[in-house]
């Protein structure tokens, strides 16, 4: 078959796909290849069991899967072929040398830039898809740029603004797609090249364009101010549970503001995820770059804020049960940072279980997608933990349960069936607030909820 475009995506994770499955089944007429280095989770993407949990996606990747949709770990092959490429590889927060622990590893974007260069044997569209620091694409020009080569490149930033857990929907309704691109002749005739994929579907006034250094630095921005909401009402939280207000009340009474709006305003044990903190910590390093330190303080807070929720969480677990966690049996209700997907990525879930195991607690964890996650990621300590994946074998016999993700799963159990079968006097701690307080108070728990009251028998 012959198609209108060829498009190639460099990285098979979390971005990469969704997005390329959605431009494969919106745009029949195109080609769409994924590529990785890493062949096994290829091999993954082309079975029934993709590497990626999220509600939808498993049917679009089926309905295209080798009718224009492909995944590969030919690189080079996918270079030459393809007209538009999507850089959507990993850039987690550096480890070592400067910018330790803040700024944006940039070296597999690095890698990829130069493979593009080596491998293109004609003109080329680059879009950046990664999160990646403000004028980055100012040294991706720099690598492509080969005098002597003649082949042309343009690059343009595409920043992704999904929610894990929503992701289909986020990509087939979103609020708005971001298109960067150098303000040159160049520049604006790839920008319409990329605007005329997401006409496929998305309606023309949902598409901004604008030029590539305000793009690139807008989803730093749009991450932090998220986060910096949730850090927000978590620091009330720490009030309600003070004063006995109740952080419910507050967040809809302030969510009725059509300034502010009701979204990300539930207190919660802290937020996760692979880009709040990485994002943040990439702004603040830039901020003390550029000699911002005010800005850069003002914005760190809202990680202090963060770690500071966790901590609390498990130090109110700790005071609670007696001042000693020390043989008594925990269960961690969730361990995904977030509802509807199996990604653990800075999830608070791996705070408090390395905390908890460090109060010799004898930890269970339960979780309906993320359990091989939660044992990666504990993996060194993993001989202290239990990992069952039915919440009422979980529960069985411990002293505690502590809600972790919002999983619609735990408000639906059965928590008389759970209460007899717990140790006693037991204790719930709803890190989401998702359960009902009164009902299990009633029933003999002690319940520990976050910006609210607590009920107990004590």
């Amino acid at each position: 078959m012959n198609f209108e475009k060829n498009i190639l995506c460099i990285g098979a994770g979390y971005v990469g796909g969704p997005t390329m499955a959605m431009i494969a089944w919106k745009c029949p007429s195109y080609k769409v290849t994924i590529v990785d280095i890493n062949p096994s989770k290829i091999v993954q993407w082309n079975s029934d069991n993709i590497p990626i949990y999220e509600p939808g996606l498993y049917e679009i990747v089926k309905a295209t899967r080798g009718k224009n949709l492909f995944f590969s770990t030919d690189i080079d092959k996918g270079i030459r072929e393809s007209e538009i490429i999507f850089v959507s590889v990993n850039t987690p927060t550096k480890t070592f040398g400067a910018g330790a622990g803040m700024a944006a590893d940039l070296q597999y974007w690095e890698k990829t830039a130069r493979q593009i260069k080596n491998s293109a044997e004609s003109p080329k569209i680059i879009v950046e898809k990664s999160t990646l620091p403000v004028r980055t694409a100012l040294a991706m020009e720099r690598i492509l740029a080969s005098p002597d080569s003649g082949i042309a490149f343009d690059i343009l930033s595409n920043p992704e603004f999904l929610a894990e857990g929503s992701a289909v929907n986020d990509l087939q309704n979103p609020d708005r797609v971001l298109i960067g691109s150098r303000e040159t002749p160049g520049g604006l005739k790839a920008r319409e090249a990329l605007v005329e994929i997401y006409t496929h579907w998305v309606p023309k006034e949902k598409i901004i364009t604008s030029d590539i250094w305000s793009t690139e630095l807008s989803k730093l921005v749009a991450n932090a101010f998220l986060a910096q909401r949730i850090s927000s009402i978590n620091s009330i939280s720490v009030l309600c549970e003070k004063t006995e207000a109740n952080i419910s009340e507050v967040a809809r009474a302030v969510g009725a503001d059509s300034r502010l709006g009701s979204r990300f305003l539930n207190a919660s044990v802290g937020f996760g995820g692979s880009c709040f903190k990485k994002d943040i910590l990439n702004l603040v390093y830039l901020c003390r770059y550029y000699g911002l330190d005010v800005v850069a303080d003002y914005w760190e807070g809202v990680v202090r804020i963060n770690e500071y929720q966790k901590e609390r969480f498990v130090l109110n677990m700790l005071s609670t049960m007696f001042n000693t966690l020390a043989g008594k049996k925990i269960c961690l209700f969730g361990f995904a940072f977030k509802a509807n997907t199996g990604d653990t990525r800075e999830s608070p879930a791996i705070y408090v279980a390395r905390r908890l195991v460090e109060e010799r607690a004898e930890l269970v964890i339960t979780d309906p997608r993320a359990l091989a996650n939660a044992e990666t990621d504990l993996s060194d300590i993993k001989d202290r933990i239990s990992f069952i994946e039915d919440p009422y074998r979980a529960a069985a016999g411990c002293d505690a349960i502590a809600v972790m993700t919002e999983w619609d799963l735990f408000s639906g159990l059965d928590f008389e069936r759970i209460y007899t079968q717990m140790s006693k006097p037991c204790f719930i701690f709803d890190g989401r607030n998702i359960l009902d307080h009164e009902r299990l108070f009633e029933i003999g728990f002690n319940v520990f909820p976050l910006g609210k009251s607590a009920l107990k028998h004590f």
